[in-house]
């Protein structure tokens, strides 16, 4: 991005992130001239966009991803999660950052590296960016069909992802890996950002909270700023609970993967999280803190192999 003061930079965000400095809205707009109709001077007299509209945060994502990923066409519906590019962005260079501990710091690249996304979504964003930053293959899974057939235009419409991402439908809901990893996979990470409500009840008052910390209004019935249908926002038992299953359901293809990892948007959740990875009887998990100017989380990623077996399978696949 341009050259900015170092006050102008996301320092929270991952130190390879493209998105560090503050957004160059004149870039931006000489590329994807829609994104002028959202953008406004703040109270600071700076130039940005309300982030409380939805439509003007995906044209802006827009922007983004043609701008500094390459990425032309980026269309799904309006109606779907509309993921914001630094956070979704500082997930996989971090687990890059575990890969790369296997090989002296060396981050491995391209082909050799397979990564399953466990709810790609209709944006597909997570295989956008490992593709285009790391050259990695990809797996992505999702229960919506719709949320396959548009990931599915995504790839087929980006010259960058062709032979790149896989997809597949995961069939049982309840399920979080079987159905999806085959007996034969070798998946080398697995990543995922849960669903994080238990309810849409939830989901809504979450909504609210939002608009009101950017706009300074109530509203009782907005929009999401960055979307959602209910099967990417909403899980029975939420957030806590999806964890659970997918460490559960981790441990029955404990081999087929080098490692495992998931977002986890509360702290409160870690303690839990902990004991659930110990039961589980893994080899080893660790936690990385991960936020943006406005949010924090932490990524958990854990595996089942011994430092033998990951040798071994270093060796072999990389």
């Amino acid at each position: 991005m341009s050259s900015k003061t170092p006050n102008d930079e996301k320092t929270t965000l991952h130190p390879r992130n493209k998105n560090r400095e503050r957004y160059d809205l004149p870039l931006l707009i000489a590329n994807t001239p829609k994104l002028k109709n959202y953008v406004r001077p703040n109270k600071y007299g700076n130039l940005s966009i309300d982030f409380s509209n939805p439509v003007a945060v995906k044209t802006l994502n827009k922007a983004i991803l043609q701008e500094y990923y390459g990425i032309t066409q980026w269309e799904f519906p309006d109606g779907n999660l509309c993921p914001p590019i630094p956070g979704r962005a500082d997930y996989i260079h971090y687990i890059a950052d575990i890969l790369a501990e296997a090989k002296a710091g060396n981050i491995p690249l391209g082909n050799s590296i397979t990564c399953l996304d466990v709810g790609v979504g209709a944006s597909c964003i997570y295989p956008i960016l490992g593709v285009v930053e790391y050259g990695w293959r990809f797996i992505g899974s999702d229960i919506d069909p719709k949320s396959i057939a548009s990931a599915q235009h995504i790839i087929n419409s980006n010259e960058v992802l062709t032979n790149k991402v896989g997809l597949r439908l995961q069939e049982k809901p309840s399920h979080i890996f079987k159905g999806v990893i085959h007996k034969d996979d070798k998946i080398d990470i697995t990543i995922c950002n849960p669903p994080f409500h238990a309810s849409m009840e939830e989901a809504q008052k979450g909504s609210r909270r939002k608009v009101k910390n950017l706009t300074g209004k109530k509203m009782k019935k907005p929009k999401l700023n960055f979307a959602g249908i209910s099967n990417e926002l909403v899980y029975d038992g939420g957030e806590h609970q999806f964890i659970q299953n997918m460490i559960r359901d981790s441990k029955q293809c404990s081999k087929n993967c080098l490692w495992f990892s998931t977002l986890v948007s509360k702290a409160s959740y870690l303690k839990g999280i902990y004991k659930s990875l110990k039961n589980a009887e893994t080899a080893e998990f660790k936690t990385i803190p991960m936020g943006t100017s406005n949010k924090s989380s932490h990524i958990v990623a854990w595996t089942f192999l011994s430092k033998k077996e990951k040798k071994s399978w270093i060796e072999a696949k990389w």
